[in-house]
């Protein structure tokens, strides 16, 4: 039975999130029912990362098993591979979706698009492989350019951003923590992680330039979190709240008081990284383990 991984980039803003819900549109959802058009089987899906409704992904990770049969019968009669295949079907199922869901969509232009497939080891996880994810924030305060065609993918502010402070206050966050003042906790769940980046900073050139820029990177994040540093980090930038303030929230372990949620728009899932085939079993095996806070 094959595993596949598929990459995929959305544009998050008429989605309910990743996860499947009842009546509602969702990634999981749009792709799973792409997937059994395709395959004419059913899909189960895996993912790198479960984005919250109206956050945006460059570079998403999926995997699902095929039979050996649907996986074989994808190229038809052509010479092509079944990844390619797989590519192009997909395409037009998730263009044509999208066009009948949300009407003013461009002709074959969906807002799911699946940039990679390909076969992999039976070993390969896309959540519990994965050693690292990277996710950007976007601000358009008073001193940046507003470009209407980002709306949808920058926050606006009308206020100038203190983005020294900001990055100042993001320092005694990185490391081995309890996040549970940056998060939701599902039960069951563990709200320790690894924060290996946390910058903020105005970007002097490219297509950011003049945004303030939040790059973040973990091992793996829990429900909020990162909408929550990036909160945190606005209520210094703003003067509400000291450059202390998020490092104490952080020592507090509490959700009284917990910092706030920024809005998801502004946020996009940019990178998630993978250790060697020869690895890959091993780093599923660490993520699935309980974390114990060690720091």
């Amino acid at each position: 039975m094959p595993r596949i991984r598929l990459d995929l980039a959305y544009d998050g803003t008429f989605f309910s999130g990743w996860a499947a819900q009842p009546g509602l549109r969702t990634v999981e959802g749009v792709l799973t029912s792409a997937l059994v058009t395709v395959l004419r089987e059913p899909v189960r899906l895996t993912v790198a990362g479960r984005t919250d409704a109206g956050v945006h992904a460059a570079a998403q990770v999926v995997h699902f098993d095929a039979s050996t049969e649907a996986w074989a019968a994808l190229p038809g009669r052509s010479d092509r591979l079944p990844e390619a295949a797989l590519l192009t079907r997909l395409a037009g199922v998730l263009a044509r979706e999208a066009q009948a869901s949300l009407p003013r969509t461009p002709r074959g232009a969906g807002d799911v698009v699946v940039t990679g497939a390909r076969s992999v080891p039976q070993a390969f996880d896309a959540r519990f492989g994965a050693l690292s994810r990277r996710y950007t924030y976007r601000i358009a305060d008073a001193a940046a350019p507003r470009d209407p065609a980002r709306r949808a993918t920058v926050l606006w502010l009308p206020d100038r951003l203190d983005v020294r402070a900001m990055e100042a206050s993001a320092e005694p966050l990185l490391g081995e923590h309890d996040f549970l003042s940056y998060c939701k906790p599902r039960q069951g769940a563990t709200t320790i992680r690894t924060l290996r980046t946390l910058t903020w900073r105005r970007a002097a050139g490219g297509p950011d330039s003049g945004l303030v820029v939040l790059t973040v990177v973990a091992d793996a994040f829990c429900h909020s979190m990162v909408r929550s540093l990036v909160g945190a980090g606005l209520a210094v930038g703003q003067g509400r709240k000291p450059v202390t303030w998020p490092g104490e929230l952080l020592a507090a372990r509490t959700r009284d008081g917990a910092a706030p949620v920024a809005p998801p728009h502004g946020l996009t899932l940019e990178e998630i990284v993978y250790p060697a085939d020869d690895d890959l079993a091993a780093q599923a095996e660490r993520a699935r383990t309980t974390r114990r806070l060690t720091c």
